[in-house]
């Protein structure tokens, strides 16, 4: 368990690295999770250790938003007089975020054999 903890937390470090080294506009612990990912693709497996710490983590990870939840109350204030550009932002993100999705899955079914016709989104 305790090698398990200190994979996930080297990649994080390694993320980190690599972000302050190479100036990447990424936050340093997704470099971490797509190097820890790379090598679990690599493995081809996930190790059992490796898979009781990652689950054990997402069992509790409400306890992971805390601080972010401190950070939020301690500048409500800011958050209030900033509300029309949060909001705009928030809706326009997620309008994006849904119209790049629909893209990407029309593409994808496209891109499968038999995916050019539509049936009427009947089973097949």
């Amino acid at each position: 368990m305790l090698g398990a903890l200190t994979l996930i937390f080297s990649c994080q470090l390694a993320g980190e690295l690599l972000v302050a080294v190479s100036g990447l506009p990424v936050p340093g612990p997704v470099v971490g999770m797509v190097l820890l990912l790379g090598g679990l693709i690599v493995r081809g497996d996930i190790p059992e250790p490796l898979a009781d710490v990652g689950g054990a983590l997402l069992s509790n990870l409400a306890l992971l938003f805390v601080p972010a939840g401190v950070g939020v109350m301690l500048h409500v204030a800011l958050i209030g007089r900033e509300a029309l550009p949060i909001t705009v932002a928030l809706v326009v993100s997620t309008a994006a975020t849904v119209a790049v999705t629909a893209l990407v899955m029309n593409a994808l079914q496209r891109s499968e054999p038999g995916g050019e016709e539509s049936d009427g989104g009947e089973a097949r």
